[in-house]
Formats: structure tokens, sequence, C-alpha cells
């Protein structure tokens, strides 16, 4: 006859060793190496990955053996495209067969030369941050306002950009409203001019390559400036090349040229 203690200790270590079974080895143990392993790895490969250069110069015109302190043989170093070196810099360079990697000029970049801007109350401050940007590039920028966040009209701005761009004084023309569309609407009454309201870099690079725009229209509640930044420098940074684009582009002249009065 079996001892009814005996058998209750016996399902008790039954019932122990199926918990331990299922039990894995220490997890934090685990995921602590794991991690461990990974961010060396990972984070070590992205950093040569991602790294086009060992030492960014590019903010000077003169290189001396001072700048080249610490740059290990092959190293990678980035400069102003204009940079000169001294006697002494030109000799570390060679010797240590270090690799120039000489920064484009943003001005090189850009299409055009000068731009007309502006914009209503709504379009205001975003108008403000786009002249600094064209500023950046070298570009002359006239301003016709508006000059704060009054209520204004944006018809009047979008005409007087326009008048510019038409009468050629400046190479294109941005205006900022609330959508852009009312400004587009506006400046495409105006001969001569071709305005095209864009929302994305490509729309800003097609608009210029294939359709000939030479005024940009903006929404100031469209875009972060992130994006209105990448728009502009996509529009000024594009031009119309292909004849067959041109060939269209004179077409909508030609209808122009028939509803004038």
């Amino acid at each position: 006859m079996s001892d009814p203690k005996n058998d209750t200790r016996e399902r008790v270590r039954a019932l122990v060793k199926q918990v331990l079974a299922a039990v894995p080895p220490d997890a934090s143990k685990v995921a602590e190496a794991a991690f461990k392993v990974e961010h060396v790895v990972v984070n070590s490969i992205a950093d040569k990955v991602r790294k086009p250069f060992d030492r960014d110069e590019s903010a000077k015109s003169l290189i001396t053996e001072v700048d080249l302190r610490g740059l290990e043989s092959g190293a990678r170093l980035r400069i102003a495209a204009n940079a000169k070196f001294t006697s002494l810099a030109e000799d570390i360079v060679k010797d240590r067969g270090i690799e120039l990697i000489r920064k484009e000029s943003r001005k090189s970049a850009t299409k055009v030369r000068s731009v007309a801007i502006g914009a209503d109350h709504g379009g205001f401050r975003l108008k403000e941050q786009i002249k600094d940007v064209l500023t950046d590039f070298g570009l002359q920028v006239r301003d016709f306002g508006t000059d704060s966040e009054e209520a204004v009209d944006y018809p009047d701005l979008a005409h007087a950009v326009a008048k510019s761009v038409a009468g050629h004084q400046v190479d294109i023309g941005i205006i900022v409203d609330g959508a852009g569309i009312g400004s587009a609407m506006t400046a495409n009454k105006v001969p001569g001019v071709r305005a095209a309201a864009c929302y994305s870099p490509a729309l800003a690079r097609n608009s210029r390559e294939h359709n000939g725009a030479n005024i940009l229209t903006l929404g100031a509640g469209q875009n972060t400036f992130a994006e209105v930044k990448e728009i502009v420098e996509a529009f000024i940074s594009s031009d119309i090349a292909e004849e067959r684009h041109k060939k269209r582009v004179g077409k909508i002249d030609n209808i122009d040229r028939q509803y004038r009065k």
C-alpha cells in the first residue's frame, strides 16, 4: 500500500521539474550580452559608412601644417573649393597620401542670379526665412513685402513680383501665401509669367525643367520649413534644357499672345 505523503512529494517534485524546464536561462543576461555585441558591431560599421571624411576644414581658405596635425596616412580631409595650402602642408598631404575632398560651392549649383520675393501676412514669416536661404547662395534678392503680419491682399504682392519677373528685372520670383494657389493664379495673369505652385522638390524641379516656370509659389501652411528649403533649392538649381520641352513652353507663350489685347 503506497504512502500518501510520498505520493504527494513525488507529484510536487515532478511539478517543480516541469516548471524549471519551462523557464529559459537568465533572460536579462542574455539580452544584455546581445545588446553589447550589437552596439559595438553595428555602430562601428555605421560610423564608417556614414562618415564621408575624417576632418572638415572647409571653412578655411588657407590650410597649414597645423590643420593637418593628427591625420593618419590615407585620411580624408574636406576643404573649401578654393582652398590653398602652405608649402609644408602640401608636403604633408603628399607624404601621407591624404585624400582631399573639395566642398562644392553652393553658388555654383544655382541657375539664377537674382530673385524677387513677396508674401501676404500669412506667408510673411516664411518669406523672411526663405530670404536667408537665398542670400546664403549668394543671390540678389528684391523683397516686395509685406513687412509684417498685418493683413494684406495677396494679389497685390503677387502682382508686384510677377511684374518684376516679366520685366526681366530679376531672373525668377518666389511668392508665399496660405496655400500658394491664389498667388499662382494672380501671377499667371501677367504676360510672360509661368508660375507654378509646388509642394515638393520633385514638382519644383519638374516645373523648371519641363515647363520653364519662372515663379515659384508656396503655401505657408502646406510644408515644414525644411521641406520648403528643399523645394526652393530644387527650383533655383534647375532650368529648362531639352528642346522638346522648350518647344512645348513656346506653345504656352503662343497661346498667351493670342489673348493679349
